[in-house]
């Protein structure tokens, strides 16, 4: 079995966050293959620069995040690209009105789908629609 991380749980695994013990928690006891996108690397690096700006990280903080990222990134997780079909199923799932969707979410829930994997965000609103378009999400 395989989880998708997106970047609410990746953040709180390498930042000071108020979910750090909850992200801690589910890894623990996640004998899965973890999988991590690209973009959810990026989205990462997008996050930590915001903690730095708003004052919250100090930029060696910021560093020492994005080092232990690449570190565990390269050791523990399946690092995988998103695909041109990812975004024109994104883009699909954006059309459907009935759901409150953002583009990041919607592309992340793409490629857990594509990989056949377990989702796994901290986002509920994205986890609920993520359930709503037949994409299995962890319970965290």
């Amino acid at each position: 079995m395989r989880l998708y991380l997106d970047a609410s749980v990746i953040v709180a695994l390498f930042t000071v966050d108020a979910s750090n013990a909850r992200a801690d928690a589910v890894l623990r006891r996640t004998p899965e293959v973890i999988v991590i996108s690209n973009f959810a690397g990026a989205e990462f690096c997008s996050a930590v620069a915001r903690k730095v700006r708003v004052g919250t990280v100090t930029p060696a903080e910021a560093r020492t995040a994005f080092g232990n990222f690449e570190t565990w990134a390269g050791m523990a997780a399946q690092s995988v690209d998103i695909a041109p079909a990812d975004i024109a199923d994104a883009q699909a799932f954006l059309r459907r009105l009935d759901l409150t969707l953002r583009t990041a979410d919607a592309i992340h829930i793409a490629a857990a789908r594509r990989l056949d994997a377990t989702l796994l965000t901290f986002d509920d609103k994205m986890a609920a629609c993520a359930e709503a378009l037949g994409c299995i999400v962890a319970a965290a």
